[in-house]
């Protein structure tokens, strides 16, 4: 026969004259064809496709993020020549570390982390350049302790970031200087070969009456010496020039970590990653080490920077 076949009981019959209508249902019209199935157009389904791979995209990228967070920070290593640098200090080598942030995610496995990495690339001098942590050192003391295992030639080196000032910038000074890390606090050092290395408070310090003190720090130093300036944040660049510093070493952007967060570390800081040169200064920007809100990094990896002096004189 060619006559189409019902479909469903319900509808068996339904167009016949004298057809049982199912309860609960006004009768249809006599000729009143049953509706067909609608088909997905071409163009509802390439959307799907499109959208549910974009999904799949960015969950992918979320993931990868977070598990080079976790994973640690890799090591760079960067090569900046000083004028001034006499030849003695050439190849002198500083571990550069930033933004570690340890908090409730980022705990003492992370630390451990960062310094057998550290360790693992023989440094002469280590500079802990700011933003440690997030709380307090009645809850996260326990989580830095591995940073007493630190090991350099010319000892490690500590500068306050704004997030110590979150936690309690003077305990946290007092702790790492029990771990065996030296705070510069607008304040400086002679190292041994020939060049000043420098510190100072976070910016966020001010209003605590504290913060940065170029002059106490650098003020009646030797301008014929090289000077390293440890600053958390960059946009300190202008002060460092001021001083004569021939490099400033910082952190504070993480790279801008991820969007939108690149786009808004541009508009904050003269750098937001790596070396540039205002003037006589040279400033490089590490990404940092670990991350602040969720732990995810999105074409900004984190790094441990080994920044190699060289002597133009050698």
């Amino acid at each position: 026969s060619d006559s189409p076949v019902a479909v469903g009981v319900a509808n068996l019959g339904a167009d016949e004259p004298g057809a049982a209508t199912p309860r609960g249902e006004e009768p249809r019209p006599a000729g009143d064809a049953v509706p067909a199935p609608v088909a997905v157009s071409r163009r509802v389904f390439v959307s799907r496709i499109v959208g549910g791979a974009a999904a799949a995209a960015a969950l992918g990228t979320v993931g990868y993020g977070t598990y080079g967070v976790l994973r640690g920070p890799r090591v760079k290593r960067v090569t900046v020549p000083l004028a001034k640098l006499p030849r003695a200090a050439h190849g002198f080598r500083v571990a550069v570390v930033s933004d570690i942030h340890l908090g409730p995610i980022l705990g003492r496995a992370h630390t451990q982390r960062i310094v057998e990495s550290i360790n693992a690339t023989q440094p002469d001098l280590v500079a802990v350049v700011g933003d440690l942590v997030d709380g307090s050192v009645a809850d996260l003391g326990s989580a830095a302790e591995p940073l007493a295992q630190l090991r350099a030639r010319h000892g490690s080196f500590f500068v306050t970031g704004n997030h110590e000032y979150f936690s309690g910038a003077d305990e946290w000074v007092d702790h790492v200087r029990e771990l065996g890390l030296r705070p510069l606090r607008n304040e400086r050092v002679e190292i041994a070969g020939g060049f000043d290395l420098a510190g100072v408070d976070d910016v966020a310090g001010e209003d605590e009456g504290q913060g940065p003190d170029f002059v106490r720090a650098l003020g009646d130093r030797d301008r014929s010496r090289a000077a390293v300036l440890l600053a958390h944040q960059p946009v300190v660049i202008h002060d460092a020039v001021e001083h004569g510093v021939d490099l400033q070493l910082s952190g504070h952007t993480h790279g801008g970590q991820l969007w939108p967060g690149n786009f808004l570390a541009e508009l904050a800081n003269p750098t937001v990653a790596g070396l540039e040169r205002y003037g006589d200064t040279q400033l490089y920007v590490s990404r940092g080490a670990g991350a602040w809100g969720p732990p995810v990094r999105v074409g900004a990896p984190s790094d441990i920077t080994v920044v190699q002096l060289a002597s133009r004189q050698a």
